[in-house]
């Protein structure tokens, strides 16, 4: 079975905000994007992994993680693992940036 991922626009690279989360629904899915101080762009699942958790949209960043708004769960922006003690993983999606626009494959 072959899938074919599809290469979506979600945002403008000059309107995303460094260190700050951005909200976007793409084919139904919540995606939180983050631009790091490096200015490199991640996008992941914008719920945190812990049953009663945030919007990670909402947390703070530091670097390469965000931390859940509610139950400060360090959550990596590269792979979407939650960091021991605490268990736990978000989806990751793929961003391509050209130019100024912002892309997502899903």
């Amino acid at each position: 079975m072959i899938t074919t991922k599809t290469m979506t626009l979600a945002a403008h690279y000059s309107d995303l905000p460094v260190r700050t989360g951005y909200a976007v629904t793409i084919n139904d899915i919540d995606i939180a994007l983050f631009k790091v101080t490096n200015g490199k762009v991640y996008a992941i699942e914008n719920r945190s992994p812990h049953p009663k958790g945030g919007v990670l949209t909402e947390g703070l960043v530091s670097g390469e993680y965000v931390y859940c708004p509610v139950y400060d769960w360090k959550i990596s922006l590269v792979d979407g693992r939650v960091q021991a003690p605490d268990v736990g993983q978000v989806k990751t999606f793929q961003v391509e940036v050209e130019g100024d626009n912002v892309y997502i494959i899903i």
